[in-house]
């Protein structure tokens, strides 16, 4: 009998985390987040952290107390009912396939940097089976490979920080920047409150230490470790190199054809080293999809194991890889490429729209979840959320007021249109055909 199997540290799993959360939405979308807000940009981002270490808190509570593949998805479904669980983890598994999209859509834009007649297809093509090759080989590999990308990021942010204040010292800037063209919140309440939705899509993929726990050797020790120190890296990566792009280049000239970062280097003059990090984002791009594949297969064999999608789903090969699941995983690849082909300019945000919305309605059901588990079972004794019931209170707010506001903002008018009657249909299917359903034993998982 094989099925997934605990081969993953605590290091391997920050580094999992961090690998999903520190990818495009930081290198891409902070562009795209500065021209919604301008240098306010910073507090859209605070806002967006305090949110996700909230939702960190209520993770570490239920994942210590059982560190099960499907995580969220399942503690959903424990704790509010199957219906609970069917949706989460859909509009989940949704959201991250999207997602994928997003990142194999940045892949193209970076490559223009070296090759700008190359169409992005093909790197869209090349580099989506590397990567299906690597989470194919076993978690083992998937764990080491996504330790080196991950380190590699993290050694090229402290550097982009570190060069970027010695280019700050060194012209007398000073913060100019903050205060030109406009000012400090040049759109105002609207575009801080707008940039807070990029900044969540950045932050996406933290859950997936939750969803990883169930591959982790010594489980309670290492996602308290880990959910910990990804939470403090976080904060000093987003915050601190948004705060120094934004004192070294205007506002102004951030988009999303290529990455601010990259802007910022051209703007030190220092020889090669626009390229340098064009190859780290290019590698953190790289890095978050591969994460993002690994977290979307975990959570279709969790649903095949609730009965709620093909038993195929649900089986492993002699690696004790989800092969089917893997592969169907990798159809936000198919989706990104199309939209790329149709509207390659646009590509970007398009991703974004669409899959934000399985981001937050599972953020939101996240903190209803950990609502129901204390109610059940009391304060924790290995790890406990501070603030309780406030904390998951304001979490569910803030949550539920960021989708009530996305018809508002241009960006992100789009949200509820695909949002609502995706979760129409889904009800459609469950109560078509799982409402009655008896419910798949989750053991033992078959191998094939």
């Amino acid at each position: 009998m094989t099925g997934l199997r605990r081969t993953l540290g605590s290091g391997q799993l920050a580094m999992i985390a961090i690998g999903g959360a520190v990818g495009t939405g930081l290198f891409l979308g902070s562009g795209f987040a500065i021209g919604l807000a301008g240098p306010a940009v910073l507090v859209s981002y605070a806002i967006g952290g305090l949110i996700t270490l909230a939702l960190m808190g209520c993770l570490a509570e239920m994942t210590v107390a059982d560190p099960a593949t499907g995580s969220f998805g399942l503690f959903a479904e424990r704790y509010l009912g199957r219906f609970a669980g069917f949706l989460v983890r859909y509009a989940y598994v949704t959201c991250i396939i999207l997602a994928i999209g997003t990142e194999v859509t940045a892949v193209a834009i970076y490559m223009r940097y070296w090759a700008p007649d190359v169409p992005g297809l093909w790197w869209i093509a090349g580099f989506a089976l590397a990567l299906l090759a690597v989470n194919l080989a076993s978690v083992r590999v998937f764990g080491a490979v996504e330790y080196a990308f991950s380190a590699i990021k993290i050694a090229a942010i402290l550097a982009f920080v570190a060069i970027g204040l010695w280019v700050i010292v060194r012209s007398g800037v000073g913060l100019t920047h903050y205060t030109a063209h406009g000012g400090f919140a040049p759109h105002g309440i609207g575009g801080i409150w707008t940039a807070v939705i990029v900044s969540i899509f950045s932050y996406l993929s933290i859950e997936m230490i939750a969803v990883a726990a169930g591959e982790a050797r010594d489980p309670e020790r290492a996602i308290v470790r880990a959910f910990r120190s990804t939470m403090l890296r976080l904060a000093l990566f987003y915050l601190g190199s948004l705060a120094v792009m934004l004192a070294i280049v205007p506002w102004t000239q951030a988009g999303t054809t290529t990455s601010p970062f990259v802007t910022v280097m051209q703007a030190t003059g220092l020889p090669y080293a626009a390229g340098v990090i064009n190859a780290v984002v290019l590698v953190a791009a790289l890095s978050a999809m591969n994460s993002q594949l690994y977290t979307a297969s975990r959570m279709l064999f969790s649903l095949a194991e609730s009965g709620f999608a093909p038993p195929t789903l649900a089986r492993v090969n002699e690696r004790g890889v989800p092969v089917r699941a893997l592969l169907v995983s990798a159809a936000g690849i198919g989706v990104a490429g199309g939209v790329y082909a149709w509207r390659p300019d646009a590509a970007f945000g398009v991703m974004i729209a669409v899959s934000i919305f399985g981001a937050l309605f599972t953020w939101g059901m996240i903190f209803v979840t950990h609502l129901a588990f204390r109610r059940r079972h009391g304060a924790p004794a290995a790890f406990r959320l501070w603030g309780y019931p406030w904390t998951s209170l304001a979490g569910a707010g803030a949550i539920l007021a960021i989708l009530a506001t996305t018809p508002f903002t241009g960006p992100f008018a789009l949200t509820l249109v695909y949002g609502v009657p995706f979760l129409v249909v889904l009800a459609g299917v469950y109560a078509m055909w799982f409402r009655t359903a008896p419910q798949r034993s989750s053991s033992p998982r078959r191998r094939g």
